[in-house]
């Protein structure tokens, strides 16, 4: 559901959950459902939603912390970060993987139990025969790698007791479970098939990046992902290259329906996360708005976005009439959309409501707090949305206005999902300055207000509004 700020697209995704848990309650209680939202101030605002409407026991999480990889130590410089999200990776994990079942040779696949005095032998090419399918079925995806083990495991133990049966007759349960976890076989499975955990996976992969990106990635990409097999680093884009890892070693836990909100800012990569997430019969709703897409990654059109969620070919449908954000602040936001989301339809809102914007040209102390004042006189909650947090406390804090139940300073990128009565902008510029993808920020900023918005900014009036003084 592509929708506008303020088209009310978060309430329809929560009440479809209460449809379903409906409609589907022997189902979705086994399978589970999942709210992923951007961050945690949205999820606290959202957290009392499907309680009213009488569910409980929806699972509402960041994609960060579903991952669940630990925390990230480091960041890494903006190229690599973009690299690692890039949809490529997924190959180049993959590869690295399937590298560590490489076909058996003569000399290091036979397989000798000993059974007292005797001595069951399995000769490399049956060793060969049986391991085969089971990389194949690996290497396409089919079987997750550590079920690959056990099923090799499995083999080698019906090698040895087809041998050891027509000698001895049946086996015993026992019998079974010592040779299928004693050390020959354990030996051969750890040269053959070795345990592995995602952090060796990517480790690997890094080390040796033309090896395994080898006609997908150049030599200045690989690179910028390259890094020593004995660094422990871990930064925050390795974190869903992570999670990639651990979907091909083992199938992650599945729920039967999943709400992804401000879906557009997910990369590819991302993206395939949640997709791993979907049991078969699983069903997914898809939230967001291209316009507000401000990670490096942001989707740049929903059929694209849909095939790297697993939904490839899914209808959508666009939401264009506003009912929280009034007109005249709706109205100035859209005169970015030619540049950010060229093909999106404006947005109308149903809120005349002609007082609602005035813009200011100044971004001193003094105006930003009398600003606040104002808005404070005023029923609700009051947001001051910046490009930095810490300067812009300081300046209210030193005209006694620190944070309370109805004032907050948030960041301009901690402000998606959320909404205010009334929010006062301070230096849209800077705003728009501290980003690469300034103007889709911006264009977050100028629609968190439901009954006004202040602008406080330097020099022309941004967006070719006209100065004007407050209601």
């Amino acid at each position: 559901m592509q929708g506008a700020p303020g088209t009310g697209k978060t309430a329809v995704g929560l009440h479809r959950v209460a449809y379903l848990l409906y409609a589907h309650p022997r189902r979705l209680s086994r399978a589970g459902v999942l709210v992923l939202g951007p961050n945690s101030s949205f999820l606290r605002h959202i957290a009392e939603v499907l309680p009213a409407l009488g569910e409980s026991g929806v699972r509402q999480s960041t994609l960060t912390a579903l991952l669940d990889h630990g925390p990230a130590r480091t960041t890494d410089p903006a190229p690599a970060a973009r690299l690692k999200h890039d949809p490529r990776l997924a190959t180049v994990l993959h590869r690295a993987l399937h590298a560590l079942t490489a076909a058996p040779g003569d000399a290091d696949a036979s397989l000798t139990v000993p059974d007292g005095s005797a001595l069951w032998r399995v000769d490399a090419e049956a060793v060969r025969e049986a391991l085969a399918p089971i990389r194949t079925a690996v290497g396409d995806g089919t079987l997750p790698y550590r079920a690959g083990r056990e099923r090799f495991r499995a083999r080698l133990l019906a090698l040895v007791r087809a041998r050891a049966e027509r000698r001895a007759g049946p086996r015993t349960a026992t019998w079974e479970r010592r040779v299928a976890h004693g050390r020959p076989v354990r030996t051969l499975l750890d040269t053959l098939w070795p345990q592995a955990r995602p952090e060796d996976v990517l480790r690997a992969a890094l080390a040796q990046p033309e090896l395994y990106a080898a006609g997908l990635l150049d030599a200045e990409a690989c690179e910028a992902l390259r890094r020593p097999a004995t660094s422990r680093a871990r930064t925050a884009a390795d974190l869903v290259l992570l999670d990639e890892a651990a979907g091909l070693l083992a199938h992650p836990h599945v729920f039967g329906h999943i709400v992804v909100d401000e879906a557009q800012d997910l990369s590819p990569m991302e993206c395939r996360a949640v997709a791993r997430r979907l049991g078969a019969a699983g069903s997914l709703t898809v939230l967001g708005d291209l316009a507000q897409g401000t990670t490096p990654w942001a989707a740049r059109d929903w059929p694209t976005h849909l095939a790297h969620l697993g939904r490839p070919a899914t209808a959508y449908t666009e939401l264009t009439t506003g009912y929280r954000v009034p007109a005249p602040v709706l109205d100035l936001a859209s005169r970015l959309l030619p540049r950010i989301a060229p093909t999106l339809r404006p947005p109308r809102s149903l809120r005349a409501e002609p007082t609602a914007l005035a813009t200011i040209r100044a971004t001193d102390p003094a105006t930003l707090a009398a600003a606040v004042r104002r808005a404070l006189e005023r029923p609700g909650t009051v947001a001051v949305l910046c490009a930095e947090e810490l300067p812009v406390r300081a300046m209210l804090d030193a005209h006694g206005l620190p944070p309370t139940d109805r004032l907050a300073v948030v960041p301009a990128h901690l402000a998606k999902g959320l909404e205010f009565d009334h929010v006062v902008l301070h230096d849209p510029a800077a705003v728009r300055a501290s980003t690469r993808r300034g103007d889709q920020l911006l264009y977050v900023a100028l629609t968190r207000a439901v009954t006004s918005l202040h602008i406080l900014h330097g020099g022309p009036s941004p967006l070719g509004a006209s100065d004007r003084n407050d209601p």
